[in-house]
């Protein structure tokens, strides 16, 4: 290896370095043979596992070490450094470990070791169901049915979803792949023989219309039922449609699926000018997405700047500037009255031309199969700590769920892609009688161009806004706080400040 390389990838950690170069606490990216690996020190042990996440590869060496764990700085996946094993999402997969051997004052790193099942953190009450169903392909469709094969759940999963596509990375839908920068391929959750492989019957196109929660059976659409000794409602939500004349027309579409993407991605091969209504993340996203595809892109929304009420005034005007920066031509403080063939119409009297529309106001919870079993609904299905509805043996996760927040009081309803991940694996395992308390602290990312904002925590309403370093620098850490807690914080590339706010809102719930 020339001196180029070995600097490019650290030391040759088959080869062995020095203990002492590896501080307690510290962490070191070497290499065996072509592979990135990172070490981490604590006490007298020496962990090595690859250096890079399995969700975007983010760089782990950046992250947090949190007791035996480490936490991407990127999107705040988390892995044992014991055993490789992806503990929270949006990491699926775990990380490669390798064996260390330490001899003589130096350290050495083997082969790879196997991989290990999840470690039990402790026994599962009562008799394992036969049959879970899940209802919904989502994010915490999957993630649920993810984790009970990962548990080495031997019973029969159904997972019932009325969508035509096996369960994808939606959040890609709305950045890289809208933007053609992400081939078609990096969308599935997992390759279409994982579920046959792992004994998941995926139902695709399967709508359930009913639910019976005393004879445990679900009806689909086709008139057939299925029971089951455990369910999950993972329905999530639904995009908000515009209610103006012309708003059916094909070249007006939202944004929340695959088919939807592909839908907007033909049309946007021959179009030369694009309206975005709504100025929501996803309608934000879009617009990034078409820029890049070089389009003219307008923006039209009723608040005065984008993202005001979830991010606060400076990051609203930043987000702004930045699409401004990229030729997006914003219309705020407007909405669309009609539209009127390729022409959308404006309550101020202005025209735009349009030959594609993206309406991005929004999403509504898909509420009707739980309210009509006469479950408890309150702005979503009212779940407990340990995701129980309040019918017997039904658990619900993701967009539809109404959770005891533990860190801000109250309830939260939160449609978040990473939120419903956990939340799905967090009902998995109390499916099979764990009985976990859902406690994780909401986070999403948000992309523009390059720019990503990071956001952990969850601050309906602030009376406090602290901001350190520079927003318009790409350089800052907003803190939200009422009443002198902090509720949430937002970073633009301060992803280990983020993590470690992260942290500190676990433990001040854990103390209290």
């Amino acid at each position: 290896m020339n001196q180029e390389q070995e600097s490019a990838n650290g030391p040759d950690l088959a080869a062995g370095i020095e203990l002492a170069e590896l501080a307690d606490g510290g962490r070191l990216v070497g290499h065996v043979g072509d592979e990135q690996v990172l070490l981490v020190r604590r006490g007298a042990e020496v962990f090595a596992i690859a250096a890079h996440c399995t969700h975007y590869h983010g760089p782990l060496a950046d992250g947090l070490v949190v007791g035996d764990t480490v936490r991407c700085p990127w999107h705040h996946a988390c892995f044992d450094l014991r055993t490789g094993e992806a503990l929270r999402a949006p990491a699926l997969s775990p990380v490669d470990v390798w064996s260390v051997e330490q001899r003589a004052g130096r350290i050495f790193v083997r082969g790879k070791r196997p991989p290990e099942p999840p470690a039990r953190r402790r026994k599962a009450t009562g008799k394992a169901p036969s049959r879970i169903v899940i209802v919904g392909g989502g994010a915490a469709g999957f993630a649920a049915a993810e984790k009970l094969r990962r548990e080495q759940y031997a019973g029969r999963i159904v997972m019932l979803s009325d969508d035509a596509a096996a369960p994808v990375d939606r959040p890609n839908l709305s950045k890289d792949y809208l933007a053609g920068s992400a081939p078609e391929e990096w969308l599935p959750l997992r390759p279409d023989a994982y579920y046959a492989d792992n004994d998941i019957e995926l139902r695709l196109g399967a709508k359930a219309t009913g639910l019976d929660p005393r004879a445990h059976e679900i009806t689909l659409a086709d008139g057939s039922r299925i029971g089951y000794d455990r369910l999950l409602l993972a329905t999530g939500a639904e995009a908000v449609r515009l209610p103006i004349p012309g708003a059916d027309q094909p070249h007006v579409r939202t944004l929340r699926t695959l088919a939807d993407c592909r839908a907007i991605i033909e049309l946007a091969k021959p179009a030369r000018r694009a309206v975005v209504i709504g100025a929501s993340f996803i309608g934000l996203e879009a617009a990034a997405s078409l820029r890049t595809r070089g389009l003219d892109v307008h923006v039209v929304a009723p608040e005065s700047r984008p993202m005001e009420r979830i991010l606060g005034a400076g990051i609203g005007d930043f987000v702004r500037a930045l699409h401004e920066e990229h030729g997006v031509v914003f219309h705020l403080g407007d909405v669309a009255t009609a539209i009127d063939g390729r022409r959308v119409a404006l309550r101020s009297g202005g025209m735009l031309e349009a030959d594609l529309v993206v309406v991005g106001v929004g999403v509504r919870p898909r509420l009707a199969l739980a309210e009509g079993a006469g479950l408890t609904i309150d702005r979503g299905v009212v779940v407990n700590a340990q995701l129980e509805t309040s019918a017997s043996d039904v658990f619900a996760a993701g967009d539809i769920a109404r959770w005891p927040d533990p860190h801000g009081g109250g309830h939260l309803r939160i449609e978040h892609w990473v939120v419903a991940q956990r939340q799905g694996a967090a009902a998995a395992m109390n499916m099979l009688g764990h009985r976990e308390i859902y406690a994780d602290v909401p986070f999403f990312w948000s992309q523009h161009y390059d720019v990503p904002i990071n956001y952990v925590g969850h601050a309906e309403s602030w009376d406090e806004l602290a901001i350190e370093g520079d927003i318009g620098a790409r350089d800052c850490l907003v803190r939200y706080r009422r009443d002198g807690r902090e509720l949430a914080v937002a970073s633009i590339y301060r992803d280990l400040a983020s993590l470690q706010a992260e942290l500190a809102m676990e433990r001040r719930a854990a103390a209290s």
